[in-house]
């Protein structure tokens, strides 16, 4: 039971939320190996080092990683976006690292090979989660005024100029190359987030879009005739007033505009509300193949539909398409269509579906049932396994809204 709680809740994350929790922990483990890496030296030197020498690098170190940990979690969120720059734990953590590596140089009881050994895995493990918390051109300065601040120690404990600036160029290395890793891994977080985002805006404003072509048709259609409609209605009012008997013509052309715009408002919105199956069938597969997703159909009997239940079912595929892409981090999509005994059964099922969606359903199934139901259709989403989504349409062709016109 205890095992199926870190599985159920890593099945409920998005790909941006695992990515950025797998580079977070990485860089967890990879910090929390400065302690091990020096009780593993310490042990070595535990004849030569004084015991409370051993252990107070062992308490520094501690603390150093847990405010290297803290800063890291501050600093992933800063380059994120999400909060400020984690000034107090950048601050702290440098105070301690240059501290550690002070008392770790000058200790009477810790040998310079000891000393060398140790102070750059120090300075290395400071310096990652500051790379992420700080841009390049902030955290570079940074670094370089630490190995400056470093630099007295090694010469007071009597190691020569040239050697101390060796040994600084072998701390900056380290400090480059881990630095470079966490960097690189937030980079890597910060781009599934934006990817994610595009991904959504995509299908806002592919939305976006049918709605101003929509409002275009009716501007189109309505436009003219209501201003024609206007025009004519203050010309009848004139002539009445006057008692002219072409009042009467004027009024009759205005109720003939009308009823054409009301004709070819509706055919407006049959073509906006119409859509053929097999089209949105094709359509749905090369858009979810763009997107990455293995999409598979199968239809048995689908010549024997009505056009209008091709209609109606090809609506089903395209709000179905649409919530795969939204709604799901999707890498497998399944359409299934029977047609037997007067009834039509289309099923469409997807994976990637959180356990706990981050955002609320749109009204797309809700509006998209309420059309099912002017023609006796169901639209139901029965349970489906963890991670998977079921979305099943039950169609009776016999129902009397249905023409009874097929495709042949």
């Amino acid at each position: 039971m205890e095992l199926r709680r870190p599985m159920r809740r890593w099945r409920s994350l998005g790909k941006p939320q695992r990515t950025e929790l797998f580079v977070r922990w990485s860089c967890y483990l990879a910090l929390g190996a400065e302690p091990l890496a020096l009780l593993g030296a310490l042990v070595g030197q535990a004849d030569e080092v004084p015991v409370l020498t051993l252990r107070l690098m062992l308490v520094a170190s501690l603390a150093g990683t847990v405010l290297s940990v803290l800063l890291l979690r501050a600093g992933l969120a800063h380059y994120l976006g999400r909060r400020p720059l984690p000034v107090t734990l950048l601050t702290a953590s440098t105070v301690l690292s240059v501290g550690s590596v002070w008392g770790l140089v000058m200790s009477d009881g810790a040998g310079l090979e000891f000393s060398a050994g140790l102070s750059p895995l120090l300075v290395m493990f400071w310096f990652g989660p500051v790379s992420v918390a700080l841009p390049p051109r902030r955290s570079a300065p940074l670094g370089l005024l630490v190995m400056l601040l470093l630099l007295p120690a090694l010469l007071l404990r009597g190691i020569g100029l040239g050697t101390a600036l060796g040994a600084l160029t072998v701390f900056s290395v380290a400090c480059a190359v881990f630095a470079l890793t966490c960097r690189s891994s937030a980079w890597l977080a910060g781009v599934v987030w934006e990817l994610d985002g595009a991904r959504e805006t995509q299908a806002r404003l592919a939305v976006a879009e049918e709605r101003l072509r929509f409002s275009r048709d009716l501007h189109d259609v309505l436009g003219r005739n209501l201003t024609t409609i206007a025009l004519k209605s203050e010309l009848a009012s004139q002539l009445a007033r006057r008692g002219r008997p072409e009042a009467a013509d004027q009024m009759t052309e205005v109720q003939r505009i009308a009823q054409d715009s009301q004709r070819e408002v509706r055919e407006v919105v049959r073509a906006y509300r119409g859509a053929d199956l097999h089209a949105e069938l094709t359509g749905a597969g090369s858009v979810l193949r763009a997107a990455d997703v293995d999409c598979r159909v199968e239809l048995a009997g689908a010549e024997q539909l009505p056009v209008t239940a091709q209609s109606v079912l090809g609506w089903v595929v395209r709000e179905g398409t649409t919530n795969v892409l939204r709604h799901s981090e999707a890498t497998t999509c399944r359409i299934r269509l029977r047609v037997s005994g007067g009834q039509a059964l289309l099923e469409m099922t997807n994976d990637g579906v959180p356990e706990r969606p981050a955002a609320a359903p749109g009204t797309g199934l809700t509006g998209l049932r309420e059309r099912l139901g002017v023609y006796g259709g169901e639209l139901a989403t029965p349970p489906a396994e963890p991670g998977w989504f079921r979305l099943t349409v039950d169609l009776p062709l016999t129902a009397p809204a249905l023409s009874l016109e097929t495709t042949g």
